[in-house]
């Protein structure tokens, strides 16, 4: 098993890409819109790629936040609430808050599950900071680091409860960027003080099972490389500080905040301490570069693979999804 998750050039697979996959038998996958149809589409999909990896519980992932960031959406399923909105509620009812935040995420989950989709690259941590780039802003769950503390933690029950893994995201923190990593490599100045405020909702939830890096550059930390390719970072910030022992997944190597071909970064983000690299395009000829370029999942990070899914294993989500939105939205209505 090479230590990468892949994205999918369309809604099926073709033959070129599945004769690659079969033999590069990467850690998992991750949907994006253009893999995404209609329901009976999207179970086919991860159902052939199980059958082909021979692995039940193989990873699927999809941003499936809410808000503006979802990858499943109209006609054929639901909106959800942006992470926002809960935030709204925990001003007025913090408890009511949790547990509206809890039968979304579980809500989510019975419709994920129902297609194949096992993993959801939420909830966010990030806190929200004044002046910050929008890349954040409402998908946010807050500025207090308590109250994104308990609302990501009811997150990831609701998602567990249903049979899905949740990723929290971007560690170590990317609420002070000013720039979208998307596009560029935002740099962060905040001293340690100010960014051990960042790290709380981390600490908190550092039992998480899965974590994903943040492209960005702390110069309290180390001045020469972002978080997801610092071995500073990821060995003395994100595992010794924050105690974070889970699954570590690289933010998208495709980003505009890295440099160099897919397969350097993929190497970079592997030797500085993720477990796992994501790249998202499902360009062939990068995959097949980067696939080239690893070399197989390493013990503890398989392990730690294996911890995450066994979390989710034998969880099935047998609720109905209308009740459970009827109670969420019964719930938001009070914000």
């Amino acid at each position: 098993m090479l230590p990468v998750i892949f994205g999918l050039e369309s809604e099926t697979l073709g033959a070129e890409e599945r004769a690659f996959f079969a033999d590069a038998d990467p850690a998992g996958y991750i949907l994006f819109g253009r893999n995404i149809r209609d329901r009976g589409q999207l179970r086919r999909l991860t159902d052939d790629l199980r059958s082909l990896a021979g692995r039940t519980d193989l990873p699927i992932l999809v941003d499936q936040e809410g808000g503006r960031v979802a990858r499943l959406g109209p006609p054929e399923w639901p909106v959800f609430p942006a992470p926002d909105r809960f935030c709204l509620l925990y001003r007025k009812a913090p408890i009511s808050a949790i547990e509206a935040a809890r039968l979304n995420a579980l809500a989510m989950a019975v419709l994920l599950a129902e297609v194949g989709i096992n993993v959801d690259c939420t909830p966010v941590l990030d806190l929200r900071h004044e002046l910050a780039h929008t890349v954040i802003s409402d998908r946010s769950l807050g500025s207090d680091p308590l109250q994104v503390a308990a609302l990501g933690r009811a997150v990831l029950d609701g998602l567990e409860e249903g049979g899905v893994c949740g990723i929290v995201k971007h560690m170590p923190g990317h609420g002070r960027a000013k720039a979208d990593s998307h596009e560029a490599l935002p740099r962060i100045d905040a001293d340690e003080q100010a960014l051990a405020v960042d790290l709380a909702p981390f600490r908190a939830l550092s039992d998480a099972p899965m974590a994903m890096t943040a492209h960005l550059l702390f110069t309290a930390w180390d001045e020469g490389n972002c978080a997801t390719l610092s071995p500073t970072i990821i060995n003395e910030v994100i595992r010794t500080r924050i105690g974070f022992d889970g699954l570590l997944i690289s933010d998208d190597l495709s980003m505009g905040a890295l440099a160099g071909p897919p397969e350097a970064r993929a190497r970079a983000a592997i030797a500085a301490g993720c477990d796992v690299v994501l790249h998202g395009p499902g360009a062939m000829a990068e995959n097949e570069r980067i696939a080239a370029a690893l070399a197989p999942i390493g013990s503890a990070a398989r392990d730690r693979l294996d911890r995450a899914l066994a979390r989710i294993a034998g969880r099935s989500a047998s609720q109905d999804y209308d009740a459970l939105a009827a109670r969420r939205d019964a719930l938001l209505a009070y914000a």
